[in-house]
C-alpha cells in the first residue's frame, strides 16, 4: 500500500461504493416527467437527472451518471439533497452545498458537484417548459 492519503472522505467513497438512487436500466421503466442532461467536454463526464415532480415538489429522483467517484457521489449526494424539496428550493442547492455534504471534494473535482447541480436545473427547466 503506498503511503499516499487518500483524496476523497468517507461519505464520498460511500456514495460512490452505494450510490443512492441509482437507475439502473432502462428509464422508460421510472415514470419521470422531468429530465436534465449535463456534461463537460474536457473531463468527460456526464450526468442525467429524472424526477418525479408533483405539486412542484420533487417527489422522487432517478440518475445516470458517466464520470469518475467524484461525479458519480456527487449525483447520489444531490439525489439526496433534492428529494422532497419544492422546485424553488431545489434551484438553490449549491455546487459547494453538495461537496460540503460530502464531506469535501479535492479541487480538482468540484466541477462534478456543478454539473450535479446544472443537471438538476435542465430536469426542472424540462419540467416548467411542459
Amino acid at each position: 500500500m503506498s503511503n499516499i492519503p487518500w483524496a476523497y472522505s468517507d461519505t464520498v467513497k460511500d456514495h460512490f461504493l452505494e450510490p443512492r438512487n441509482f437507475l439502473m436500466g432502462d428509464e422508460k421503466k421510472f415514470p419521470y416527467n422531468a429530465k436534465g442532461s449535463v456534461g463537460n467536454k474536457v473531463c468527460g463526464d456526464e450526468m442525467t437527472m429524472y424526477l418525479i415532480i408533483e405539486d412542484d415538489i420533487i417527489q422522487d429522483v432517478r440518475w445516470k451518471t458517466y464520470g469518475c467517484a467524484s461525479a458519480i457521489a456527487s449525483t447520489s449526494a444531490l439525489s439526496e439533497l433534492a428529494k422532497d424539496k419544492k422546485l424553488d428550493d431545489a434551484l438553490k442547492i449549491t455546487a459547494k452545498e453538495v461537496a460540503d455534504y460530502l464531506g469535501g471534494l479535492p479541487d480538482r473535482k468540484f466541477h462534478c458537484s456543478v454539473l450535479g447541480a446544472e443537471a438538476i436545473a435542465e430536469a426542472i427547466k424540462d419540467y416548467r417548459a411542459k
